[in-house]
């Protein structure tokens, strides 16, 4: 059983071994979507595999669409030549259920991938005749935050980007440069209108494509480089959208554990891959059952009917509201708060962690308790009902190889948005007061312990990966597993820095709780578990 058109010809075998193929004529959908595409997706990643593909076979299946997806990949182009291509597109879906059932998806909606490589004059001439189609409605990306970033983490220009700024659209080299080219390819085609959509789990994702974009378009035309009008055209919502999404799925790296259960049913070369450029993949994907992707429904040239695969199309505002809804209370919150305590805690699984008492009840006090109050209902997905799927279903799922270590990077990054904006939305409120908070500093107070890289046991690990360690470990390289320790001194600088919890601790009056806390924290071995059930 080889993952490739002359593989999957025989159905039966398949399809006795339990997986579920394709319902449409690939060899017809794949004629038609190189004639007419209407989607093309920049990131040929686990969660587009998982997610995004999925909803377009089952309309596939269901005759919604008579179109299938372009992938171009402009990072990693082993991720094309190594993985897409040897397979001919096609990839497995593995989906793991809370209830123990596993699903297995054959999804072969991608026909057709494509290097984004400007030095590869067959693919990307490819990528340029598909930006001049009239049927070209949507191109979509997930390319990680930090795809769309033209600077370095000094604030300096990127040298890809600098030497683009000055070449032009012709021959671009960085990720955001070939994209613009491309759009300047569908501006000099007639003007074209398209909607460039982000998916990245970022918030107001469409911004920062935009901004990336848009700075491109006017250094250009600063430079002569493109022909006048071309920032007027990005500007022109009726020409080109931007529009902002949420996207949810849990996706974890290919694991061995179901590598083995695919080969058991006798599928050949599931051997995963790790590129040059340090990217993990396999022919087949791993993810939960849950999945969201609310979207701005601004589509200048139209859209299909995406809503019947379980997409939500909504307004900006909405939108943001659902942002605002997972990012701040219903799911990111409660993933740091598992990561940091089970990390401190030893646990390697995530849904082990929901197992524990006092972790199980830290989760559930931050959001119904302490989160739920300050979240603006987004109407369109319920609060409440959020909440319970995150801990009653996605988070318990034993099936899902997620870890602590992986949630717990970049952690920094991520205390502002997570907790200090509850801690902002409490300040506002007329009827709610910050000092009533008890578990959200906990968490931040976890942090800092956790920072030490010593577990409750007494045993030393190593954190995971952070751009802010260098800054922020200092702060507690002092400290020690000892009773009646002062770590106030110590830790005071960082518990003003705003540009990590949002918030001036001192000021907001969080400070001395989490100073407490962490006292307690650091008592000795064993303080960590004592600490929790103190106070959980």
């Amino acid at each position: 059983m080889k993952l490739t058109t002359r593989g999957l010809a025989d159905t039966k075998l398949w399809e006795e071994a339990g997986y579920t193929l394709p319902r449409f004529d690939r060899e017809k959908v794949t004629t038609e979507t190189k004639e007419k595409p209407f989607w093309v997706h920049f990131g040929s990643g686990n969660i587009f595999r998982a997610f995004q593909a999925n909803v377009v076979q089952n309309l596939l299946n269901e005759g919604v669409i008579d179109r299938g997806l372009v992938v171009a990949e402009g990072f990693d182009y082993e991720i094309i030549e190594k993985m897409n291509q040897p397979h001919d597109n096609y990839s497995i879906l593995v989906t793991l259920k809370a209830n123990g059932e596993i699903d297995k998806t054959v999804v072969g909606s991608i026909v057709e991938s494509l290097k984004a490589d400007s030095e590869d004059e067959t693919d990307f001439c490819r990528l340029r005749e598909i930006f001049t189609k009239d049927s070209l409605q949507m191109v979509t990306f997930t390319i990680t935050e930090k795809g769309y970033s033209l600077v370095n983490g000094k604030g300096e220009l990127l040298l890809d980007v600098e030497a683009d700024f000055k070449n032009g659209p012709d021959m671009s080299k960085s990720y955001i440069g070939k994209v613009a080219s491309l759009l300047y390819t569908r501006f000099q085609s007639g003007e074209k209108p398209v909607a460039m959509i982000s998916m990245d789990n970022c918030s107001h994702n469409g911004d920062k494509l935009y901004d990336a974009i848009n700075t491109f378009a006017k250094r250009w035309e600063e430079n002569g480089k493109v022909d006048k009008g071309f920032v007027t055209y990005i500007n022109s919502v009726d020409k080109v959208s931007f529009p902002w999404t949420m996207i949810d799925k849990i996706t974890p790296r290919p694991d061995a554990s179901i590598e083995e259960i695919l080969k058991k049913d006798g599928v050949e070369e599931l051997e995963p891959i790790i590129t040059t450029k340090n990217t993990y993949v396999a022919p087949f994907v791993n993810a939960e059952e849950c999945e969201y992707l609310v979207i701005e429904d601004t589509f200048p040239n139209g859209r299909p009917e995406l809503e019947k695969g379980g997409l939500v199309f909504t307004t900006r505002e909405t939108v943001d509201k659902v942002e605002k809804m997972k990012v701040c209370t219903c799911l990111n919150p409660l993933h740091t708060a598992l990561a940091v305590f089970g990390c401190l805690l030893g646990y390697q699984k995530i849904s082990d962690e929901m197992k524990d008492t006092e972790l199980k009840k830290l989760v559930e006090t931050i959001g119904y308790v302490e989160g739920l109050p300050v979240v603006t209902n987004p109407v369109v997905l319920d609060p409440k009902e959020f909440i319970d799927t995150v801990l009653n279903v996605r988070v318990p799922n034993p099936f899902m190889p997620d870890t602590p270590q992986r949630i717990a990077t970049d952690t920094s990054q991520k205390l502002a948005i997570r907790f200090g904006e509850t801690i902002i939305a409490y300040q506002a409120s007329a009827n709610l007061d910050v000092k009533e908070l008890k578990l959200i500093p906990l968490v931040l107070a976890g942090w800092l312990r956790y920072l030490m890289a010593i577990d409750d046991a007494g045993n030393t690990y190593e954190l995971s990966p952070d751009p802010l360690l260098d800054t922020v470990c200092p702060y507690v390289a002092g400290l020690r597993l000892e009773q009646e320790q002062e770590v106030e001194t110590a830790v005071a600088p960082l518990l003003k820095m705003k540009q990590i919890f949002g918030v001036d601790l001192y000021e907001v009056g969080v400070a001395n709780k989490v100073c407490n806390y962490l006292k307690e924290l650091t008592k000795g071995v064993g303080a960590v578990r004592d600490t929790l059930k103190k106070y959980v």
